[in-house]
């Protein structure tokens, strides 16, 4: 099962080894997406954590209990398809490969399942077409 979350770790846990320690003690494999973290100051990471629902559900509870707070992340990224002009400025700026453009039709591709909301397909776009929506983050 593959998870993806964002840690927001209070000023007192950047400083500590708590990715390491999810690694070593709990055997879950950890890709780090997107990283704000800075020693003295509130830091924040997108990740996606694999493992089995049980080891993922223990690594979050270690997160809580070492005052980091657990999110999953919803978003949903949507652009005006019938305004679109396949330019491919938001697919070279998606190193997910979220968005892609490929022969033979060489038109727009979007996978959600790849999608990190980095936010880059917003300002590549010339036409302004892509906006992201966050539901709810639910807190784990």
């Amino acid at each position: 099962m593959t998870k993806k979350v964002i840690l927001t770790f209070p000023v007192d846990a950047t400083d500590r080894p708590l990715t390491y320690d999810l690694i070593r003690i709990y055997n879950v494999k950890v890709n780090i997406l997107k990283a704000e973290i800075q020693p003295g100051k509130t830091g924040s990471l997108l990740i996606e954590i694999e493992a089995d629902p049980l080891r993922i559900e223990q690594a979050i509870a270690f997160l809580n209990d070492n005052g980091v707070t657990v999110s999953t992340v919803s978003s949903k990224i949507s652009y005006d398809k019938s305004r679109c002009i396949n330019c491919g400025s938001c697919a070279s700026a998606c190193f997910s490969h979220a968005l892609t453009i490929e022969a033979p039709d060489w038109k727009l591709q979007f996978n959600p399942e790849k999608c990190i909301a980095c936010r880059l397909c917003l300002k590549a776009c010339p036409l302004k077409l892509f906006k992201i929506e966050f539901s709810n983050p639910e807190s784990c």
